[in-house]
């Protein structure tokens, strides 16, 4: 069943006249103009995503997806606090592109002061790719891996995490070239984009976190988190 949420009148009306209203629903095709304008009008329980000019309208989040995204953010949040420059996001919708608004799990951006590519719009909205995004995927992934993919990779975030906690999955790939990246022999994830972001992916599919944080703190004493910081810095003062 396709869920629906009804368009007020005062809601932003299709070019022809004799067009019908346009209604958030999923399948249905518009612009990022029109849906932006549609969402900002729903209920703040109600949840939708444009990917590739389409309408995804969210399922109700479960338990499990609940509970490993609280655990997966701690580990983010961890990473972002030690990281002067670096701010993360936690179901924040993205000002994509013309075609494309969604809301990910998680991501993590360089702020624009410090060399970013995404700006914060005057309505406090983030324009354009973060540097990395994190999607968990339950019910949703077939898009997440797909059509997710390809939004992110066109419009320019350069790292995708998809973590698939029932299929004990985590795809990491490289969006600046389009392909998935071999998870290394020792489990451990580590970023390219944020050095010193270390993911062991058997702690995380285990839900074993106190190991997942070891690693962590790991990556973020190595030479590569402590270089990352100094560059973010100088940029910083470059800007100023």
């Amino acid at each position: 069943m396709s869920t629906t949420i009804e368009v007020p009148k005062t809601s932003f009306e299709p070019a022809d006249p004799e067009a019908e209203p346009l209604v958030l629903e999923n399948g249905a095709r518009m612009s990022r103009e029109e849906f932006h304008r549609l969402y900002e009008q729903t209920p703040e329980d109600f949840r939708a995503e444009l990917i590739g000019g389409i309408v995804y309208v969210a399922s109700p989040l479960r338990r499990t997806h609940e509970v490993g995204h609280f655990d997966l953010t701690t580990l983010f949040g961890v990473y972002k606090f030690q990281t002067p420059g670096v701010e993360g996001g936690d179901n924040g919708t993205l000002l994509l592109g013309a075609d494309s608004e969604p809301q990910p799990d998680l991501y993590l951006r360089i702020l624009p002061e410090y060399g970013g590519q995404s700006r914060t719009t005057v309505d406090d909205d983030v324009e354009g790719a973060p540097e990395l995004v994190v999607e968990i995927a339950l019910s949703s992934r077939s898009l997440d891996l797909n059509d997710k993919r390809r939004d992110y990779a066109k419009y320019g975030a350069r790292e995708y995490i998809v973590v698939v906690p029932r299929a004990g999955i985590v795809a990491w790939f490289d969006l600046t070239v389009d392909c998935e990246i071999p998870i290394p022999d020792d489990g451990i994830l580590k970023s390219r984009m944020f050095p010193g972001l270390w993911l062991s992916v058997p702690a995380i599919l285990k839900k074993d976190w106190n190991a997942a944080m070891t690693t962590l703190h790991m990556g973020l004493q190595s030479p590569e988190h402590q270089a990352f910081v100094e560059q973010l810095a100088q940029r910083s003062d470059a800007s100023q």
